[in-house]
């Protein structure tokens, strides 16, 4: 008798009358608003402007869901174009199935579309979205867990995933929750990237560089752990071997990077930081032009004051008055 486990949901989806509510895909929404969310914070603090993130995420969002479905569907072509199997289930996201892969590098591809309309640097881009898009992988995570899909091998520790299911050949059991294993590591990606890019001012694309390699090191030891059907090379799961070419990818990145461009740039958006200054630019040139109108102003006071006080001086003095008085006469 197990004292303890993680128990799996009865249902992934739960229905509002005749609208589907699946926890899969409530986990892929709420963590791209977290990832908008919180990169919205990140540009505003390296000078961009507020809403540039979610305006790029319009092209990012579509294009890493497309990338994330094509990586599943050709990696695992034979769940769906098989004999016995239906093409048409390779359509259906919402029962699960996105590559971790494919989605970053599609929506890289349709962030890039986005931030070249709005002549913005995608490596600043990605430096600001990095850890949001850490935490949208742990939050995206729990939805395996909704489908009872994507565990590990078998085990009896106290935190232990009980699948219930035996659709598509699951076999009813205690397992390694990998899923929890990967949303904890992806936390912990997103703090680290948050931490390093403070302390070390990471820029030209590091900080999201560092997300992937770190992400990597942990997809390479989960991913060993589970026991889903997937395509081996020398004895490695395919999703290892991805892993370890995109490390090595990522940290030749940082490394050449840091050479040829150190430091962090220090404008991300055109024209953000003018718009910022030019109103208190014009309020500090309309003080000077009151200030020196008032001074004119004041200068010909004085001026006409002091003719007036030269002439009643005068015309007040005994010796003019004399003078005046003798010329009468003559």
């Amino acid at each position: 008798m197990e004292l303890a486990y993680i128990p799996s949901p009865s249902h992934g989806v739960l229905y509002l009358g005749p609208i589907p509510l699946r926890g899969y895909a409530f986990c892929i929404i709420i963590g791209v608003f977290v990832a908008v969310w919180l990169g919205n914070k990140r540009w505003i603090a390296r000078g961009g402007r507020p809403g540039t993130v979610a305006d790029i995420a319009v092209w990012a969002v579509p294009f890493g869901l497309v990338g994330g479905r094509l990586y599943h569907v050709i990696t695992d072509y034979e769940l769906y174009f098989s004999d016995g199997r239906n093409w048409v289930d390779a359509f259906k996201v919402w029962e699960g199935g996105l590559g971790i892969w494919g989605a970053i590098a599609l929506g890289a591809l349709g962030a890039w579309i986005g931030a070249r309309r709005r002549g913005i640097p995608m490596p600043a881009y990605a430096d600001a979205v990095a850890p949001g898009i850490a935490f949208a992988q742990a939050i995206g995570r729990w939805g395996n867990w909704f489908n009872q899909e994507l565990y590990g091998r078998e085990t009896h520790v106290p935190w232990a995933l009980h699948i219930t299911s035996s659709a598509d050949g699951r076999i009813p059991g205690y397992y390694h929750p990998t899923f929890l294993y990967e949303s904890l590591w992806c936390v912990g990606v997103g703090f680290l990237v948050i931490w390093a890019d403070r302390r070390f001012k990471l820029g030209h694309g590091r900080a999201f560089a560092l997300y992937v390699a770190a992400y990597c090191v942990g997809r390479g030891w989960i991913e060993y752990m589970r026991v889903d059907d997937a395509h081996h090379i020398l004895g490695l799961r395919l999703n290892d071997w991805t892993a370890l070419v995109v490390f090595l990818l990522a940290v030749t990145y940082i490394v050449v990077s840091a050479k040829k461009r150190p430091g962090r740039e220090t404008e991300v958006e055109p024209g953000a930081a003018a718009s910022g200054g030019e109103t208190g630019a014009d309020t500090e040139a309309g003080t000077g032009a009151e200030d020196t109108a008032g001074a004119g102003s004041a200068d010909t006071e004085d001026t006409a004051g002091a003719g007036s006080a030269d002439a009643k001086a005068a015309a007040e003095s005994p010796g003019l008055k004399d003078e005046a008085e003798s010329a009468k006469q003559s």
